[in-house]
């Protein structure tokens, strides 16, 4: 179970309230600037303009609090620095390939855990990302057009841009490759039922086909004894349906079939 939901929150053109003086209360207001809000240096005045965000970094426990309240009385969502039982929402270290964005966050524990991170991925992850990004939205219609079936069309998506695929993410001419591979002889889309038996209760167990298959299906169906985090790596809109032991279940597109350990053999 995660603690918190991640979101991205769009606030271009819009106010966001920053109060407090200092480095804190400058880094916030260079982070909204960034993503093209408008900075509002007094509450009262953001609630007025309808404010849907506020950070407040105020050196004072009491300021702090008492602005924190009151920001949330009026219906803002408050970050208060350095005070995680005042947050409702935190600030992630944010990897940047516009459109793409990677969100790095440890719900508060360790803004420095969050920032190495961010810095070894910025060593993995290329900078035609954005590009990549920018061509499949462009290729939207085309691709209904090529995969009319949802399921289908991600399960394509899932093969060209995983390790080794014509669009892998980690290349950096993938981005100039979404019109050829648009216009290639489609691989026979994997359907039917797979079946996974688990070395062990341990997520991290699972082999790379294993992962790629849970996060493609369509179904995922399981027998008693799978426990939850398991089934929590697939993705997230897939159908969930639990199964006696021994039965297959049936259905359309991808189905992934988990047998827990015990069955093992």
């Amino acid at each position: 179970m995660i603690e918190t939901l991640p979101l991205f929150h769009r606030i271009s053109g819009q106010p966001v309230v920053v109060l407090g003086a200092g480095e804190a209360a400058e880094a916030k207001r260079r982070l909204v600037q960034r993503a093209g809000g408008l900075v509002i240096d007094d509450l009262q005045e953001g609630i007025d303009k309808g404010a849907r965000l506020a950070f407040i970094a105020h050196d004072s426990d009491s300021a702090a609090e008492a602005d924190a309240i009151r920001a949330r009385c009026a219906g803002l969502l408050v970050n208060a620095t350095d005070r995680p039982a005042l947050c409702d929402f935190t600030v992630p270290s944010i990897l940047d390939r516009s459109p793409v964005l990677v969100a790095i966050g440890t719900g508060g524990a360790s803004a420095g855990l969050a920032k190495q991170l961010r810095l070894r991925l910025e060593q993995l992850l290329p900078q035609s990302l954005g590009p990549l990004a920018t061509a499949l939205g462009k290729a939207r219609a085309a691709l209904r057009t090529r995969f009319p079936d949802a399921g289908a069309r991600r399960r394509a998506l899932d093969a060209a841009l995983g390790a080794g695929g014509a669009l892998d993410v980690l290349t950096e001419v993938a981005p100039g490759r979404v019109e050829h591979w648009l216009g290639e002889k489609a691989d026979p889309d994997p359907t039917g039922a797979v079946e996974i038996v688990l070395r062990s209760d341990d997520p991290e167990d699972l082999t790379l086909r294993e992962a790629r298959l849970m996060g493609s299906a369509d179904i995922v169906a399981f027998e008693p004894g799978v426990p939850r985090k398991v089934l929590e790596r697939a993705r997230a809109d897939a159908s969930r349906v639990a199964v006696a032991p021994g039965q297959i279940p049936a259905g359309e597109g991808l189905v992934v079939l988990l047998r827990g350990p015990e069955r093992r053999g």
